[in-house]
């Protein structure tokens, strides 16, 4: 059975004949649209079209769980999906439901719609099209704080001399959307104003992968090193964390950055975790990453936060009452990716219902963020780790072993209750599990708690546990 546009057909169809609710999947399943199938044939992706932004949101957020269970119990086999903005059959139905019917629920409507808007370009980026630097990310438009302030010196010290010694690799991690990836093409903007004649490379860690086993496939290894080893002078990769999925991959690209580094040609790695917790990774890999510079990135403060908040209130050219800005930096406190979201969800609101921005309707538009769980998915995986006594270096391994099977998927399926992260999401999390490792990880945890009590007293007290953390 291929991935191609008749195996699409039979999946929506059978998504209806599953659903009662079949002017919601008029509505969002419709339009989207078979493009095409990349990747390799032992884990093609499979590529859909949707309409616009907004419907690429409503899809991931109520629709995308639903559609790889559909496809995984259909094909069988390892596969991805990417949903790509392409523009055509914008659905009219969509265009006039938004402002009369309604079709999701009240102010949640006005805040979808841009919820995913400013991501679309880094989805592009690390869904396998083309990796090039965004121009708007330099070290000008980075705020730093002291969450941020060794990494930001460290980036903008390479890029001044690149290829020196101290700083070869420059390592940056920490936690998603604390803008790792923005040093990245910061340093990489920079050095391709001040040093015109260096080949700059940014690519993401998945694209290479894909690239390497490509390129295994067709016998075309010596078109690919000369590619990101003679072809280039700066080495820009981000989310290294995938690179540990393969030994051929990490082979190619222990080889790569060494290359580089001999050659004292600069590379810049970015990643969610330090060397030593990518699981998987050759020792000698991590050894070579760890031989450089690290530079960690966290979470911003209060006070960084709001000057972030400003800075970015003011590229937008949003006015915001100074109650406003320290409301909304206070409720955001996952990343500063989220804090953005929040600004352009009070800014597409009030822009859509005329209404100036005050306190009252910002609460109003945001409220739910008071009282969501602030909890992350780190403090789940060690909430369970300290739990049943093992590590969360264990949650993330791939070992089989029952003792940390069993807590790995309550894991799994307390992030997904706590946190309804996709499955794909909390995938990544454990140590790039696929979606349906963990679709069964939430079935059996369900199971097994309608027929063991030991087991389903386990989940209250952890349950329990985080309950008392966030105060939800």
């Amino acid at each position: 059975m291929e991935l191609n546009s008749s195996f699409w057909t039979l999946i929506k169809t059978k998504m209806k004949s599953r659903n009662d609710n079949n002017k919601l999947l008029d509505t969002w399943l419709d339009p989207i649209e078979y493009v095409n199938t990349t990747g390799s044939t032992e884990r093609p992706r499979l590529i859909l079209g949707v309409p616009n932004a907004l419907h690429q949101y409503f899809v991931i957020e109520n629709l995308q769980d639903k559609i790889y269970s559909e496809i995984s119990d259909t094909y069988g086999r390892p596969f991805e999906v990417e949903f790509s903005i392409t523009g055509s059959k914008v659905n009219a139905h969509i265009e006039t439901s938004t402002t009369h019917e309604e079709p999701f629920g009240g102010t949640e409507i006005l805040q979808a719609q841009l919820a995913r808007a400013q991501s679309n370009q880094t989805t592009q980026q690390r869904s396998g099209g083309p990796d090039t630097l965004n121009s708007e990310l330099t070290f000008s438009t980075f705020v730093v704080g002291k969450n941020s302030e060794f990494a930001h010196a460290a980036s903008f010290n390479v890029a001044r001399n690149p290829g020196s010694d101290d700083y070869n690799p420059l390592y940056i991690y920490g936690p998603v959307g604390m803008g790792k990836t923005h040093l990245l093409h910061a340093a990489g903007n920079y050095i391709r104003d001040q040093y015109q004649h260096l080949r700059i490379t940014y690519i993401s860690a998945e694209r290479f992968m894909n690239e390497c086993i490509s390129a295994i496939r067709r016998h075309e290894m010596d078109k690919f090193r000369q590619k990101y080893r003679e072809n280039s002078d700066i080495l820009l990769v981000d989310d290294v964390q995938f690179i540990a999925r393969g030994e051929a991959v990490q082979e190619e690209f222990f080889h790569t950055v060494n290359s580089f580094i001999d050659s004292r040609k600069q590379v810049i790695l970015a990643s969610d975790r330090m060397p030593k917790d990518i699981h998987g990774l050759e020792d000698r890999s991590r050894t070579r990453l760890e031989r450089g510079l690290i530079a960690d990135i966290t979470m911003p403060d209060l006070e960084t936060r709001i000057a972030i908040l400003r800075y970015k209130a003011e590229k937008y050219n949003i006015r915001l009452p100074e109650d406003v800005v320290n409301y909304i930096a206070r409720i955001s406190k996952r990343s500063i990716r989220e804090l953005e979201g929040n600004l352009k969800k009070v800014k597409m609101f009030s822009e859509l219902q005329g209404l100036p921005i005050d306190f009252e309707l910002v609460k109003r538009i945001l409220s739910h963020h008071e009282t969501q769980s602030t909890i992350s998915v780190e403090e789940i995986m060690k909430i369970v780790a300290d739990h049943f006594k093992v590590r969360i270096l264990d949650l993330k391994s791939s070992t089989r072993a029952k003792p940390i099977v069993v807590p790995r998927q309550i894991a799994m399926y307390l992030i997904k209750k706590f946190l309804d992260k996709s499955l794909v999401d909390i995938g990544k999390a454990f140590g790039g599990k696929d979606h349906t490792t963990v679709m069964n990880a939430l079935d059996r945890v369900k199971s097994l708690q309608a027929a063991d009590q030991d087991f389903s007293k386990d989940i209250e007290d952890l349950e329990t546990r985080i309950h008392n953390i966030t105060g939800v």
